[in-house]
């Protein structure tokens, strides 16, 4: 199973944040945002909670091919150092 998420939004995070949990939950270290091309503010929460679970599981999460708009809200936020945005 690999994350199949194209949008991450108010309306479609906690289905994305379920897929994400159950990739970290099977040992995923590295999740692969390259599909994602709709996006707002509930994608950096959502991506701040699959650290969390990583963490809880003592692994460093990697995020792949991070849209440059997601980038760009993790510096807004100033949580791009968590996310190794």
């Amino acid at each position: 199973m690999s994350l199949t998420i194209t949008s991450l939004t108010m309306q479609d995070a906690s289905a994305a944040l379920k897929q994400g949990l159950a990739l970290i939950a099977e040992g995923r270290t590295e999740l692969d945002l390259g599909a994602v091309t709709e996006l707002d503010s509930a994608a950096v929460a959502t991506l701040l909670e699959w650290q969390r679970a990583a963490q809880a599981r003592g692994v460093h999460l990697q995020y792949k091919n991070m849209p440059a708009s997601l980038k760009s809200l993790a510096q807004l936020y100033g949580v791009d150092a968590l996310l190794n945005a």
